[in-house]
């Protein structure tokens, strides 16, 4: 007898999870997985043990959310994007950006229907459509810059192209997509008919010159995009996994429709907090992108001085390092080398990418910098062996 669903034969176990152990099994300084050594702000860690205690919310909150977190992620959009959003019809509150990714598929993608999606890609995204019997539609993007080929996106839509997941700041090439590839994007969408799901969870980690722009915000594009964007990325707090859905009503209630069977509510103490967190002043946003330019900059030099070639990111906090130079191997073998006999860990990005674009990925690796400083110092004195 098969042990598994057909729906998840193909799913092996994450690449972040793999990285993960090996990493802890060789002592390696990580910088695999984007989640940071240090932790989230102690106000906002604050205002949830406040919630804990307040004897009030430590009860189911509504499906959709908690009231003020609902009218905190509408502040949020408005204030940064001029964008006007119901927060009582045009908002979910939930477990993260990955269910929430999750849930826009289920309510809003029916089976046999095309998405496009863009490589290289979050890994969730392909196990997501596959479980919702989705057909993915790739169109990849192009080194040593990660552009678009118009023509080759024009011709990803069909008739039967439902959706594209888009991601802008990209993660993992640090790309903040232009005013005019986002136009592109944004009239293929309206001459198809097709509907947008833009994960932004990294909305908030851009570098000057870049500027991020939702694509909602552009012309005839509100009524046909759902956004998501998470607190974990924005305030260092990944492992309360507490994320949103934002959009017009029509699209929302599908995906709605989608999340209460999915987790019906999230964590309703943390998302009192998640309230707060998004009123904080301007100046908060901007103290978070002077960190961690500093903290990108301290890898940047460690990478080259270790003869990784790497371009800084327009965004996340990402950098992709070509390694061609210092071992000659394949991203798969590099990073276990690099754990193994260097110390540090990395991601692979191969398997981002579909089968017929793997090639792509070339000889390059994904290594995270929302890590102390200290961390980051240490992780190149390490690289440096690369040289030896």
């Amino acid at each position: 007898m098969t042990a598994f669903a057909r729906r998840v034969q193909s799913f092996g176990t994450t690449i972040f999870s793999e990285i993960n152990i090996l990493a802890a099994q060789h002592g390696a300084v990580n910088l695999g997985q984007g989640r940071p050594d240090f932790d989230g702000p102690d106000d906002i860690i604050g205002a949830a043990v406040t919630a804990l205690q307040a004897g009030q919310y430590n009860q189911y909150p509504p499906g959709n959310g908690a009231p003020d977190f609902r009218k905190s992620i509408a502040a949020h959009a408005d204030r940064f994007y001029g964008l006007s959003i119901d927060p009582d019809r045009g908002v979910i509150a939930t477990a993260g950006a990955t269910e929430a990714v999750f849930s826009c598929i289920l309510g809003l993608v029916d089976a046999g229907d095309e998405v496009i999606v863009i490589e290289p890609y979050f890994d969730s995204y392909v196990p997501n459509l596959i479980m919702a019997g989705a057909t993915p539609v790739f169109v990849p993007l192009h080194a040593p810059d990660w552009t678009l080929d118009p023509d080759e996106l024009r011709r990803a839509f069909t008739p039967k192209t439902r959706a594209i997941l888009w991601n802008s700041p990209h993660n993992p090439t640090g790309r903040v997509f232009t005013p005019a590839e986002m136009q592109l994007v944004a009239d293929l969408c309206q001459e198809h008919d097709v509907i947008v799901i833009s994960d932004e969870v990294y909305e908030h980690l851009v570098f000057e010159p870049a500027q991020h722009t939702p694509i909602a915000a552009l012309p005839g594009m509100t009524e046909r995009t759902v956004t998501v964007s998470s607190l974990g990325k924005s305030f260092s707090v990944t492992g309360w996994k507490v994320g949103w859905v934002y959009g017009p009503p029509d699209l929302v209630a599908g995906v709605m429709r989608a999340h209460q069977f999915v987790t019906f509510a999230v964590h309703h103490p943390s998302q009192i907090a998640a309230a707060y967190a998004l009123s904080l002043p301007g100046t908060y946003f901007e103290e978070l992108q002077a960190m961690y330019t500093t903290r990108r900059d301290i890898l940047m030099d460690g990478l080259w001085q270790a003869g990784i070639k790497a371009s800084a990111p327009e965004g996340t906090y990402f950098v992709l390092g070509d390694f061609s130079e210092v071992f000659p191997g394949d991203d798969i073998e590099f990073t276990k080398y690099l754990i193994t006999d260097i110390g540090v860990a990395c991601i692979p990005p191969s398997p981002f990418y579909s089968d017929a674009h793997r090639s792509l990925s070339g000889k390059r690796v994904r290594f995270a910098f929302c890590k102390d400083e200290a961390t980051l110092r240490t992780a190149g004195e390490r690289l440096r062996k690369l040289r030896g």
